[in-house]
């Protein structure tokens, strides 16, 4: 039997080796400034918007961190501040189609990684891991790998 310690250590591993792989061909692909953070953030803010607040909510970060992020993003031109259209006095966080682009790449290019996953093992292997991670892993997939992840 394995230790226990190798489960996480080689989950950790494939999705790390699955955004490192992404993030090379995004960057052939016209988007060399994208960062896995940036992916992360930019999910979170999804197709809607989200206020700063509620992005700092999303990311499980302070809403001043939350902040930092956006002015990142929107320096590379991923997103945008605009008027919120319910509430005046808020900003909205939106996507801008550079944004767009880059999350449409990444879900294209993520298929062509599953597909060769998918070559290596079997579809058959890859089906059965990705059904079994979804009987252990929580419904409601969490996009806060980014507070979670950050030192205290």
């Amino acid at each position: 039997m394995n230790p226990g310690y190798e489960l996480p250590l080689l989950l950790f591993g494939g999705f790390r080796t699955l955004i490192d792989r992404l993030h090379e061909e995004l960057a052939r692909q016209g988007h060399p400034e994208a960062r896995p953070s940036h992916g992360f953030a930019l999910q979170a803010i999804g197709t809607g918007g989200v206020t700063a607040s509620e992005l700092g909510r999303r990311l499980g970060v302070s809403k001043q961190a939350a902040g930092k992020t956006v002015d990142r993003l929107a320096g590379l031109g991923y997103v945008e501040r605009a008027a919120d259209e319910s509430d005046a006095r808020a900003k909205v966080v939106r996507l801008t189609p550079l944004g767009l682009d880059l999350l449409r790449r990444s879900a294209v290019i993520f298929d062509e990684l599953r597909a060769e996953w998918a070559e290596s093992l079997g579809e058959d292997r890859v089906a059965a891991l990705e059904s079994a991670l979804r009987v252990v892993v929580p419904s409601g997939l969490r996009v806060d790998a980014v507070g979670w992840m950050a030192a205290d």
